[in-house]
């Protein structure tokens, strides 16, 4: 698929047919994931791919989908053939980034704080390959934060140092989904969003 027609194509599904998912895609889409850019190659992001229906139902009770049904809409996560796990490690960036040849950089201040924390940069990169890479298997896809899961690392036996970002959904679009919330939301003229040279505020 031409990359264009990939970017737009590209929107947040959050209603999925029984159809399944070839392993096959799953693992191309995972492995775009794995290919995005990591700060310093401090290799902190990982995947937990998760299909098996108890598991993935597992994952949709760490979100109270319950909450999301009884407002009226229907099935989320556990609708969704393939779930895709992001965690990142911090710790994995803060060793990278005091080793000799590294620690002369402006990663850091002086109290050891992270003006930007790379290892959140680097997992967005992660996502939007995925998500990209879903469309052009075919397939659609959903994103929801970790500010919705609760005792998703004990579920799914992930270590402490590791930071849930959230969760990817993969499937096939429900001819039904349509967008809801702030996927309403209109977005700024393009003139608000890009600007050359300099920022020519009015």
């Amino acid at each position: 698929m031409d990359f264009a027609d990939v970017l737009r194509k590209r929107r947040m599904v959050r209603r999925y047919t029984d159809q399944a998912v070839p392993p096959s895609s799953i693992d191309r889409i995972v492995n775009a994931g794995r290919r995005g850019p990591s700060a310093g190659n401090s290799q902190g992001t990982r995947f937990v791919v998760a299909t098996d229906e108890a598991l993935r139902s597992g994952v949709a009770r760490c979100a109270s989908e319950e909450r999301w049904v009884s407002s009226g809409k229907a099935p989320w996560l556990s609708s969704a053939p393939a779930h895709i796990v992001i965690w990142v490690d911090p710790n994995a960036y803060r060793e990278r980034y005091a080793s000799e040849d590294k620690a002369a950089s402006s990663a850091q201040d002086d109290d050891g704080n992270w003006p930007v924390p790379w290892w959140w940069v680097d997992a967005g990169a992660s996502l939007m390959a995925m998500l990209l890479a879903a469309v052009d298997e075919g397939l659609s896809a959903g994103f929801l934060g970790a500010h919705a899961f609760y005792g998703l690392d004990s579920l799914l036996g992930v270590p402490d140092s590791f930071e849930l970002v959230g969760v990817v959904t993969i499937g096939h679009a429900h001819p039904e989904d349509e967008p809801t919330g702030s996927a309403l939301r209109r977005a700024p003229p393009v003139a608000d969003i890009v600007h050359y040279e300099r920022w020519n505020a009015s």
